[in-house]
């Protein structure tokens, strides 16, 4: 049976919170050329192949908002990070989705 994320949000929906000043725990799995190129501000960026090796760095108690270029590799890490029990969110359409620029530092 395939693993169901329990919670998605759109890059729509994630910059509209952004914008109203909401503080995101936003981490970007996608490699560090596709990080280099463009990436949401204040994102922990963790390349999806270090992710067990580095889940220290996030938080237990804060919804983890997990983004990738396509939401292919998001839902991959959001699948593991579920198993280790961290709050995980997928955004579905990916960077390849994100709409608003001006949020993006390249």
């Amino acid at each position: 049976m395939a693993f169901q994320i329990p919670k998605a949000i759109t890059p729509q929906e994630v910059a509209a919170q952004l914008k109203q000043g909401k503080q995101l725990f936003l981490l970007d799995v996608r490699e560090d050329a596709e990080w280099v190129e463009g990436h949401v501000q204040g994102a922990k960026h963790i390349p999806l192949g270090q992710l067990m090796e580095r889940v220290t760095e996030l938080p237990v108690s804060q919804e983890i908002i997990v983004m990738c270029r396509s939401g292919n590799r998001s839902g991959l890490a959001c699948e593991l990070l579920h198993e280790k029990g961290f709050p995980i969110v997928n955004m579905t359409g990916g960077l390849g989705s994100w709409t608003d620029y001006d949020q993006l530092v390249r």
